[in-house]
């Protein structure tokens, strides 16, 4: 009997459930598909069968990830791939926060479970879907080795120098506080996407890689491994993001408890829900951002700029953090499809090695490609990121050795 190859990937938001079947033989796609609006009336199954080009939409009420979970498993089976098959290793989940705990993929057992839920302090928004999606997992597939595949993890290669705040060492420790950072399935991929890219083992590399999207992060890897990145406690930190502030004078937050009168929910709400591009200028939306740009939008162009000062600023610094540099990498939504972000985030830069062809950096193209001419020396690429094949890779790494 041959061993099976297939991997479950799960990815379990507040509300939503987004999900994918890989077949690691060849990391071919069987199947992709979404629930969202979880718990309303509202809510909406999208599924695809990729081996087939069947897809179908349901809609109407899912109570909770449990049901969506099972809907799920329903629409599979309709395509001969349930999970029920014999031929599914495992089922991956993304998790968010895993600490200082976790610094790899970990099959999951009942002290997995208590390590994630006590770290829901740091990341209340994310660890407990994560959980939920995992515990009925469980519940379903109770045969099947469940592993987390954690965010933070990539960057736990990161000295003290770089993770830790300068603040009392006891108060940081007795509370967690240090610089996790975020989007770590995404830059472990980019950055050895990136080294493939130039022909090189990620070993031989140094690879700022920079992941643009709603939130957005940046991180500099030294030889395939972090040694800094942008965010830190939690997803606040670093650059200008969609919905978010990015970095701030934390004196900002005890003058508006103190002299703007408002609650610590309240400067959550506008630090993490109504700053960056859209507290900036009503936009998030990158591509709307430029339109309006392109029609004189005085205030449209102001947060464009303090967006690319940000990134900017970044790149700089990793130059400095990583003392020679092979490539910046851009992924992500608007790494991967905003030409004009790319442009003027390198504008001016050329002085350190990365510079941009215009008409390279024009083509729209899901592929991997420099869009560097040939005589700069740091190469600059777009590299799409593909966070469902990392965690898939990573957990058919740990289990399939053992089928």
């Amino acid at each position: 009997m041959t061993s099976p190859t297939r991997v479950l990937v799960l990815n379990s938001g507040s509300s939503s459930l987004k999900y994918q079947l890989l077949d690691m033989r060849d990391s071919s796609r069987l199947a992709v598909g979404l629930v969202e609006r979880i718990g309303e009336q509202t809510s909406r199954l999208e599924h695809t069968c990729v081996t087939s080009g069947d897809a179908r939409e349901r809609n109407g009420p899912i109570a909770d990830h449990d049901a969506a979970l099972k809907a799920v498993a329903e629409e599979l089976t309709r395509d001969g791939l349930g999970l029920d098959s014999p031929e599914l290793a495992a089922i991956g989940h993304r998790v968010v926060h895993g600490g200082m705990f976790f610094t790899e993929p970990t099959v999951v057992d009942d002290e997995v479970l208590t390590e994630i839920e006590r770290l829901i302090p740091v990341a209340p928004l994310h660890n407990p879907a994560n959980l939920t999606g995992i515990r009925t997992a469980r519940a379903l597939r109770p045969d099947l080795p469940q592993v987390a595949v954690f965010d933070t993890a990539f960057h736990t290669t990161m000295p003290e120098s770089a993770a830790r705040y300068a603040i009392d060492p006891k108060t940081a420790d007795r509370h967690r506080i240090r610089r996790y950072g975020f989007h770590g399935t995404s830059h472990a991929y980019v950055s050895r996407e990136t080294a493939r890219l130039l022909g090189k083992d990620p070993s031989e590399v140094n690879v700022i890689v920079l992941h643009l999207g709603n939130g957005a992060s940046a991180s500099a890897v030294a030889k395939g491994r972090c040694v800094d990145t942008s965010m830190g406690l939690t997803p606040l930190e670093g650059l200008v993001m969609g919905t978010r502030s990015g970095d701030l004078d934390p004196a900002v937050i005890f003058h508006l408890a103190r002299v703007g009168d408002m609650s610590m929910d309240e400067i959550d709400t506008l630090l993490n829900k109504r700053s960056g591009l859209f507290g900036l200028c009503g936009d998030n939306d990158m591509r709307e951002i430029r339109r309006r740009i392109d029609e004189g939008d005085e205030e449209a162009s102001l947060a464009f700029d303090i967006y690319i000062h940000r990134i900017k600023k970044y790149i700089g610094a990793y130059f400095a953090v990583l003392g020679t540099v092979d490539a910046v990498a851009f992924t992500a939504g608007v790494g991967e499809n905003a030409a004009p972000v790319r442009q003027a985030a390198i504008a001016g830069l050329e002085g350190l090695g990365p510079a941009v062809d215009p008409e390279r950096n024009s083509v729209r193209s899901g592929e991997p490609r420099l869009i560097s001419p040939d005589s700069a020396r740091v190469a600059v690429a777009v590299v799409p990121t593909d966070e469902e094949l990392e965690i898939a890779t990573q957990t058919y790494a740990l289990v399939g050795k053992n089928n």
